[in-house]
This record gives structure tokens, C-alpha cells and sequence, in this order.
């Protein structure tokens, strides 16, 4: 039991490291990732205490070196997913009732393993097994991740701390229960950050959770799961497992005791989610809660006042860092005529200047998309635009997949504000340009507001102040996290909540206090010290 009122330590956004040239984190990330692609690592499901190695595996490669093979992943069958659900709810008594504080401070003790002596690993983990530079893999996998767990702890104990008010006689109080269950993860290749909070943050607020990472960020969830390990997370309160996604997704959605799911990923695997929970609702002890962040088709739209540098700065990072593919890279952009011209001739200077490679060589500033599957979609969309009427590709265009999945940064140009690159989500680094006559400006604004099913991020552009006005009311719904004078990506924890709606997800907001107390069941307590003796009220006198 608790002896105090604790003050965790007050959370501040992890310092991004240079890595420039000489410096010892340099040197550590380098030296880290030269070992783990020399060496071959063997990942085991990680169930209970029990590290499971089942005998069938696949390998891990790198996406931009897909021949050279750095280790293997053991897939596990039903009795496996089974075993996990099992173990978790074994596990779930000792830990719901364990001390907040002492929940607390293993995450806090995860945070500070993460930015010290396993900072290195999981940059370089990261690195092979997702492709991103450096640069990309320290906000993501180092600070993001410490972030997540620093200001998930301060966030738990504002919500701990929020309380009833009592009226003379009595005392009302609110106790934060963890679900009555166990919390399914599924997280996505693309951060590494969301694969570590995703089953995390479920479990910070004293919940157990059954972990399914992507196939193709293993590498890294494994140095995630050596993390969780070293900082004392007790053993089946997280439990990594691997294999047929949809079995092991109906096998937990059959569980009596699934109580949430939390997951970031495709907006069609979501809702396939959603339904399976609705036809089995009336197995369920409890109403699921379901959380997700999915899709997004993000958007730039620059005011004829913009200034046309930061607008093609805005585009290219938005659009290409890390291949695009996150959730938020800008895919859709919408130019006056009066702007386009000189924004596009900036656009097509930076990608002339990208330098495509491993990110090892630190020079790179594209690397590969993440698998074989991905590269074919795009090279299709690409294909097509050469040849299509109503589009053109003016910058980038190739494509190759002989070593690694390398697509080129790729602008198309299109008449059409409905054509198909506009509308889809593609996942990587490809953005399409429409170019709107300048007094169109209002009319843009509702094309951009409806031309998609989602509702992530996007951005405006412009030196207009009543322009940025009227884009922040007219685009109000299609943009969960909207940027002025910036780049669509790049949200911090802490600062800038992460979610969107419509078919973008359930908008909880990663990184907020909003997304912890879904994690929680309230139970209200009224105490009365002096209880009645006498049933008649006043009025019966």
C-alpha cells in the first residue's frame, strides 16, 4: 500500500541527438549497427517467463538490402495466442494491484534505459529493420519513445489525482481501475516509438496485454521487449507474440476476457476489427473499448500570400522523410497558380539534391520502403501516371527493387483534383500537386475538406492571417492535427497530441491523458460517516 502522495519527476521532451560527424553517439550508433548486421539474432515469442522458439520461422531482412538476412522470428500457432491470453490473465491480479508509484517507476526506469545504454541499439535496430536514417530513427525510436513513457507516467498520475467533490457528511472518491481483462496491441512497422507504447501505456495504467508487432519490425520490438525486461516489468504482463494475423486476432476477439484492443494501423484491417468485436459482442464480460489510429491522405494548401521556399520546404520533408511513410506525410497538396511555378522549381532542387541509400551511410537522406508489397503498389501508381491524360510526373519517377525496395521521391503534377493519387493513400514517397486558379481559394478549401475519407493532419500555408482563419474553420473536421506554417509530421509528445478522425481512427490522441483514461474503468465510492436511522424524510412530517 501506498505511504504518500508521490510527485513523479516532471516530464520534458527528450534532448535529439546530431550524430554529426565525430561525435560519440555517432560512433556508438555506427558500431551497433555494424553488429547487428554482421550478426544473426534469434526472437523468440516472449510468453510469461517462457521465451518460445517454435522452429518455424522467417527471416529479417533489411528493406534496402532485402538478400542479407540478420536473424529470424519463431511463428507461433493458436495454442500459442492461447497460452498468452492465459498467462496475461494469471498475471493480471498481481499486477492491477500493484503500487502506481511502482508501475510507475519501472516505465520511468524503461525511459531513462532508452535514452542511456540502449540508445544506441535501438536506433540501430531501427535502422535495419524499418530502413530510416539515423536522424529518423533518434525522434522516433530514441526520443519519441522516452517521451511516450516519461509523460505517460505524469499524465497517469493528473488522471489519479482528478477527484469528486464531497458534500458535508460524506466522501466521494474515484478509483481508476485497470479493464477486466486483458488489452490486445497491434502495432505497425513504421514507428518504433508506437510499437513500445501501444502495449505500454495499456500496461502503465495496470492493465495486461497481449502484444501482435508488425512482421516487418520485429527486429526492433525484440530490443523494446530486452528493454521492458531490464526495468523490471514483471513477466505476463506483455506478451510478444508472431503469426497468421488474422488467427491470432480471432483467437483473442473469441476471448470472454478481451477488453480493448489498442492499434495503429490500415483503416480496412480496423474495421474488419470492429465488426468481429460487434458479432461477438454478447460473449464479452465487458463492452471492448476500441482504439485506433489508421490511414491518412494528408494535405498542404498554400495561400496565393504563402511564402514559396517554406511551402517547398513544408512539401519535401512532409512528403519524403522516411520515404513517406508515416501516417501523417504529406501526400496531397493543393498550389495557387500564382505560387505554383516557383514552389515546384524548389521542390525539384531539393530532390535533385537527396542523396539514396542504406542508412548507414549517413549522407543518405531516402532509404527503402519497407517491403516488396509496398514497392509494387507504388511502382503501379507511378506507371500509371506516365501514361494517364490528366497527370505527369515531374520529378523522380524510379523505381528499383534489385537490392532494396528503392522508389525515387516522386512528384506528379495533376489536372484532375480527383485523380487517384490525390484520393488513396499510397504509404510512400509520392505526392500529387494540384494547381487552383487564385481566386479559387474558397472553393479549394471545400475541395480539400471533402476529396478524402480521412482525417489525420494537414497543413496551410500562408502570410494572410484572414486566410489562415477561414482554412482553420472550413477545414475544422478533415484534420485531427492541423499545422500553420508547418510540415504536416512531426507531431511531439506532450505538445502535440497525435490522432485524427473519420476513417483516420478513434482520434484518442496518443501522447495525451485522453488516450490513458481509455484504459481505465472508474469506480466511484461514496463513503457517509454518519449513516440515517430514520427512513421519513422532512416532508413527511
Amino acid at each position: 500500500m501506498g505511504k504518500g502522495f508521490f510527485q513523479v519527476p516532471i516530464a520534458v521532451n527528450e534532448t535529439v541527438k546530431s550524430y554529426a560527424p565525430g561525435s560519440t553517439e555517432r560512433e556508438a550508433v555506427t558500431n551497433q549497427y555494424t553488429s547487428y548486421y554482421n550478426g544473426s539474432v534469434d526472437v523468440p515469442m516472449y510468453i510469461g517467463n517462457q521465451e518460445i522458439r517454435t522452429g518455424n520461422t522467417k527471416n529479417m531482412a533489411p528493406p534496402h538490402d532485402h538478400q542479407h538476412v540478420v536473424g529470424q522470428y519463431h511463428i507461433g500457432d493458436k495454442t500459442h495466442v492461447k497460452d498468452a491470453i492465459k498467462t496475461a490473465l494469471n498475471s493480471r491480479k498481481s499486477w492491477s494491484q500493484m503500487p502506481w508509484e511502482q508501475r510507475a517507476a519501472i516505465f520511468l526506469k524503461a525511459a531513462e534505459l532508452v535514452a542511456g545504454p540502449y540508445r544506441a541499439k535501438i536506433n540501430a535496430a531501427t535502422m535495419i529493420a524499418q530502413s530510416k536514417t539515423i536522424h529518423q530513427a533518434e525522434i522516433d525510436a530514441a526520443c519519441e519513445y522516452i517521451d511516450f513513457l516519461r509523460f505517460n507516467v505524469e499524465f497517469m498520475t493528473q488522471i489519479y489525482d482528478e477527484q469528486p467533490d464531497s458534500a458535508e457528511g460524506i466522501w466521494n472518491r474515484i478509483e481508476y481501475r485497470p479493464l477486466e481483462g486483458f488489452v490486445y496491441a497491434i502495432t505497425p512497422f513504421n514507428f518504433t516509438a508506437i510499437a513500445g507504447n501501444l502495449p505500454a501505456s495499456a500496461a502503465m495504467m495496470g492493465n495486461v496485454v497481449v502484444w501482435k508487432p508488425s512482421d516487418h519490425q520485429i527486429f526492433s520490438a525484440k530490443v523494446l521487449m530486452d528493454i521492458f525486461k531490464e526495468a523490471g516489468l514483471p513477466d505476463g504482463v506483455i506478451n510478444m507474440i508472431y503469426g497468421d494475423p488474422v488467427m491470432i486476432t480471432d483467437t483473442v476477439l473469441s476471448s470472454s476476457d478481451f477488453a480493448g484492443i489498442h492499434f495503429t494501423g490500415s483503416t480496412f484491417v480496423f474495421k474488419e476489427i470492429w465488426k468481429k468485436i460487434g458479432e461477438n459482442i454478447h460473449n464479452y464480460k465487458t463492452y471492448p473499448k476500441i482504439v485506433g489510429e489508421t490511414g491518412g491522405k494528408d494535405f498542404i494548401i498554400a495561400h496565393p500570400s504563402a511564402n514559396a521556399k517554406q511551402v517547398a520546404t513544408g512539401i519535401t520533408r512532409g512528403a519524403f522523410e522516411f520515404q513517406g511513410q508515416k501516417c501523417s506525410a504529406a501526400s496531397r497538396v493543393y498550389l495557387p497558380k500564382s505560387l505554383a511555378e516557383e514552389t515546384l522549381n524548389y521542390v525539384k532542387e531539393d530532390i535533385a539534391s537527396f542523396k539514396m541509400g542504406s542508412p548507414e551511410d549517413m549522407s543518405n537522406f531516402i532509404t527503402a520502403v519497407i517491403h516488396e508489397g509496398s514497392f509494387d503498389k507504388l511502382a503501379k501508381y507511378i506507371d500509371a501516371a506516365r501514361v494517364d491524360s490528366d497527370a505527369e510526373i515531374i520529378a523522380g519517377g524510379g523505381y528499383d527493387k534489385t537490392k532494396g525496395y528503392f522508389v525515387e521521391p516522386t512528384v506528379i503534377l495533376t489536372s484532375n483534383p480527383s485523380y487517384s493519387t490525390m484520393c488513396t493513400e499510397l504509404f510512400g514517397p509520392v505526392v500529387t500537386v494540384y494547381v487552383y486558379n487564385d481566386e479559387k481559394w474558397f472553393e479549394t478549401l471545400e475541395l480539400v475538406d471533402t476529396t478524402s475519407e480521412y482525417a489525420l493532419t494537414g497543413a496551410v500555408f500562408s502570410t494572410d492571417r484572414h486566410a489562415i482563419t477561414e482554412a482553420t474553420k472550413a477545414l475544422e473536421n478533415c484534420a485531427g492535427n492541423f499545422y500553420i506554417n508547418d510540415k504536416p509530421t512531426g507531431a511531439v509528445v506532450g505538445q502535440q497530441p497525435f490522432g485524427g478522425a473519420r476513417a483516420s481512427g478513434t482520434n484518442d490522441k496518443a501522447g495525451s491523458a485522453q488516450n490513458l483514461l481509455r484504459w481505465v474503468s472508474p469506480r466511484l465510492i461514496k463513503e457517509t460517516f454518519v449513516s440515517p436511522e430514520d427512513y421519513r424524510y422532512p416532508f413527511l412530517s
